[in-house]
């Protein structure tokens, strides 16, 4: 019963504004408006603009639903308006563009920014907890931004802050383990963003040739690349592996992580050799074969391996390498112990 009026609650919610987008867009297609197609252009503009998210917001205040999905309702509105408004009677939606959409991106940005801080405060203040930043930035996500935008958002916000804000020199704890001293990864990773910068270089003066523009964006595009893997670099030096009460948090930067439940551990070995990864059998590190392994953990049941963006594999024996792998192992065998 309860779940028949949840459903007719968020038909409600979503079904009104999705029935006067429609409207909205059958005007636009009528005689009507062929007659008249300035004044109900600005009609059609306050309407998807300020009309509809309004009244979205309406519908969802008293909601669990995220207030800042009227964002996306708002930019829904702004792309349906450019796509059925002729070209000439765009005056007031370029307005928006131009003045009113810097101005919402930046308050989403500084909102999601003030409850990430506000989330980490309230975390640190809990003595018992281990703070990630990445766990804690996921977390806040999840409560205001729409669950499709989550990971996105975070992976972003979190390649900024790991590669240019966070530059503090973590201690290790006792039942922390670091993972990148001594498996060349960080070596690679910076020999290949080098790469980049130099084909960047090339690339970009011989494309210029030929057209400016696209020289400009290929070259923006290994900017990006570049930026994203120096992100990815630095958070492996800044999430270790931990081994907390009774699970396993293991991570590999902000690239790939698992959860496992220490009950679910069959056996836990040094282990060097090569192995043939397969659907049941994974590497922790996304660089698979490229990096060499020193552990191998054997599964009771599967589990998940979270990749970057969200992606997400089930595995029951995984390899990777821990730097102090003696010391890991020891720990692992006393607590299943």
């Amino acid at each position: 019963m309860n779940n028949m009026i949840n459903f007719q609650k968020r038909l409600l919610t979503f079904g009104i504004p999705l029935v006067s987008i429609a409207l909205i867009i059958m005007i636009s297609k009528s005689t009507t408006f062929a007659s008249y197609p300035s004044k109900l252009s600005i009609g059609i503009t306050l309407d998807l603009l300020l009309t509809i998210p309004l009244f979205y917001f309406l519908l969802i205040r008293k909601t669990s639903i995220p207030k800042i999905t009227v964002v996306p309702c708002l930019i829904l509105g702004l792309v349906i308006c450019s796509l059925i408004l002729p070209a000439e009677n765009q005056f007031y939606l370029n307005l928006f563009k131009k003045w009113a959409l810097p101005f919402v991106e930046f308050s989403v940005f500084s909102y999601v920014c003030y409850s990430v801080l506000k989330a980490i405060k309230s975390y640190k203040a809990k003595k018992h907890l281990s703070f990630d930043f990445f766990t804690t930035l996921k977390k806040t996500c999840y409560e205001i931004l729409p669950k499709i935008a989550v990971i996105p958002v975070a992976t972003e916000i979190a390649v900024i802050y790991y590669g240019f804000i966070y530059w503090k020199k973590i201690k290790l704890k006792e039942n922390e383990f670091s993972y990148h001293k001594n498996s060349g990864t960080l070596s690679l990773l910076i020999a290949i963003i080098f790469i980049i910068g130099i084909e960047t270089v090339v690339l970009h003066i011989l494309i210029a040739k030929w057209s400016t523009v696209v020289a400009w964006i290929l070259s923006c595009l290994s900017i990006y690349s570049g930026i994203q893997l120096f992100g990815f670099l630095k958070s492996m030096t800044k999430r270790p592996i931990l081994l907390e009460k009774n699970q396993l948090l293991l991570r590999y930067g902000i690239m790939n992580e698992a959860t496992i439940n220490l009950k679910t551990i069959e056996s836990v070995e040094q282990f060097t050799k090569d192995i043939e990864l397969d659907k049941t059998t994974r590497k922790l590190s996304f660089l698979g074969n490229l990096e060499g392994h020193n552990i191998l953990i054997r599964l009771k049941e599967e589990q998940t391996l979270v990749g970057l963006y969200g992606t997400k594999k089930k595995f029951k024996v995984l390899v990777l390498h821990v730097d102090d792998r003696i010391k890991f192992i020891n720990q692992i065998e006393n607590k299943t112990n």
